[in-house]
């Protein structure tokens, strides 16, 4: 991606509800497309593959060979992107295993400085972590193998292969998906005309045609996601947009998050202060038609025009929420933003409505949505620790105490609302002081 572009994802909807029988065609490809990814999971998701999943082509090669496609006779368009996307699962998760595996080697403490320093490196280089995982000798170009050499010379490898097996073992869980929503689809599979779009299936030289809600016309991959239940689909087309910086964005801002107000700034200003109340209403229509559902689940109610409802609110909430940060933006006129990490899902308190709309919280989204419109603007955006930040005191760094949505210093007697405190924290975080 050129440097001077970030990439965003838009989104197109059919006009008209999509006839059963093409609805039916769609989903063959997406449960075939399914297949094929749980058949990459089992074959190439453990250690033994770890050599062939950088950067793919040998995965793309053997299961050419496999006759997996012909079997299912599924287009070889969206054959290979099914393969691909798999293969990006797996190297998610063997990220992930990696993580977990850094941390658990940084908090023990019956390693000695050398051990964690190298399992980190093991962790690092694919070629050591794959040779660690399947007993292999560990090959490396000249440049590297110095470094290598200098590091195994300090320390047992054998039994520290022996540790990074264990908990790769353990932790490193099995990709698996049964869930057939949707599927990826290329250039040679989708044609736009007619106010829609004409999309490939399984039979040859075979198309249908989805109406579309606007004439836009894209040239790249496209992400195809089915609701049934709704008469609908959804194409998610990644765009590249040039990003454009700001002239006038000069002031430095420490943000802090909530539940009930969206965003407080350092200088006390609150963005999105009705989005506890949109939350809990939310929440509260979700848990009814939950409950509703329960007790008529012997008569087998249609979920149709609950999907319909939920939607429409998610919507509604997700348009609130960027409303707001676009005035964030057009008020503070931010150059650089620190935030803390957003917390975990957890407990809520004592409160069980609150509790239950916490699971409704639209965290992810609204540090998605403001990563993404930071990128857009050219505005640097810096994630600070967040440990115990609500509990310090801005002023003096001591220990305080929040109690009913106010902050105060037990050492200077400081007071502030609760989360403008944190947000001054934040910033003096993000800028070292």
């Amino acid at each position: 991606m050129p440097p001077d572009k970030i990439c965003k994802t838009v989104r197109q909807y059919n006009k008209e509800p999509i006839a059963k029988e093409d609805m039916r065609r769609l989903l063959e490809v997406a449960e075939d497309c399914r297949c094929v990814k749980n058949y990459v999971y089992s074959r190439f998701g453990g250690p033994g593959s770890l050599s062939k999943i950088y950067p793919g082509y040998t995965v793309q090669n053997e299961m050419t060979a496999s006759g997996y496609r012909e079997k299912l006779g599924l287009p070889s368009v969206y054959f290979y992107l099914a393969v691909f996307d798999a293969l990006g699962d797996i190297k998610g998760r063997w990220t992930k295993t990696k993580s977990k595996l850094a941390r658990l080697v940084g908090g023990n403490e019956n390693f000695t400085a050398d051990e964690k320093h190298y399992l980190r490196f093991a962790l690092k280089v694919n070629t050591v972590f794959d040779a660690a995982l399947n007993r292999k000798p560990v090959e490396l170009p000249e440049k590297m193998r110095n470094r290598y050499e200098e590091l195994a010379g300090r320390v047992d490898t054998e039994r520290l292969h022996k540790y990074l097996c264990r908990q790769a073992r353990r932790y490193h869980g099995k990709l698996h998906t049964d869930t057939a929503d949707g599927f990826s689809i290329a250039e040679r599979a989708y044609r736009y005309g007619d106010h829609g779009i004409y999309l490939s299936v399984k039979e040859k030289r075979k198309r249908i045609y989805v109406p579309l809600t606007d004439n836009n016309r894209y040239e790249s991959r496209l992400k195809v996601r089915l609701y049934p239940a709704e008469d609908r689909l959804e194409l998610l087309v990644p765009v590249y947009v040039t990003i454009r910086p700001h002239g006038d964005y000069r002031e430095q801002v420490g943000v802090a998050f909530g539940f009930h107000t969206m965003l407080t700034t350092d200088g006390g200003h609150g963005y999105g202060t009705e989005l506890g109340r949109r939350q809990l209403e939310y929440s509260d229509w979700i848990r009814e038609q939950t409950a509703s559902y329960n007790r008529n689940r012997a008569q087998k109610p249609g979920r149709k025009k609950y999907s319909a409802g939920k939607r429409r609110r998610e919507e509604g909430l997700h348009s609130y929420i960027n409303r707001e940060l676009n005035r964030f933006f057009a008020s503070e006129k931010p150059k650089t933003v620190y935030m803390a990490k957003l917390p975990p899902p957890g407990a809520g308190g004592i409160d069980k409505r609150i509790n239950y709309s916490l699971g409704q919280w639209q965290r992810g989204y609204i540090r998605k949505r403001l990563e993404q419109k930071c990128g857009e603007r050219g505005v640097e955006l810096i994630r600070v620790l967040g440990k115990d930040i609500g509990r310090e005191c801005s002023r003096c760094g001591a220990r305080g105490e929040k109690r009913d949505g106010k902050f105060r210093c037990l050492a200077c007697g400081y007071q502030e609302e609760e989360k403008t405190n944190a947000a001054r924290n934040v910033k003096k975080r993000g800028q070292g002081s």
